[in-house]
C-alpha cells in the first residue's frame, strides 16, 4: 500500500485537534485518516503532526494516543 500523499517517508500521523495518531501502514487507519480529510491530500485538510523518530512510542511520549481500529 501506498503512503498518504506529501507524508511518503511518515509511518505515524497524528491529529493536532484530537490527539489521536494513525498508523498509515495499516490499511484501516489510513481509512479513517483519509475519509475524515474527505480527500487523499490529508497533509492540505487537516492540522496533522508528525513525529521524530516515527514510532508509536513518540507519539505517545507527546500525549497521543493511537486511533481505533
Amino acid at each position: 500500500m501506498a503512503r498518504l500523499r506529501r507524508l511518503e517517508h511518515h509511518r505515524f500521523v497524528g491529529l493536532r485537534d484530537s490527539l489521536v495518531v494513525y498508523d498509515t501502514d495499516d490499511a484501516d487507519q489510513c481509512a479513517q485518516l483519509v475519509a475524515r480529510a474527505g480527500s487523499e491530500d490529508v497533509a492540505a485538510t487537516l492540522p496533522i503532526v508528525t513525529f521524530g523518530p516515527d514510532t508509536i512510542a513518540e507519539a505517545r511520549n507527546r500525549g497521543y494516543r493511537p486511533a481505533a481500529g
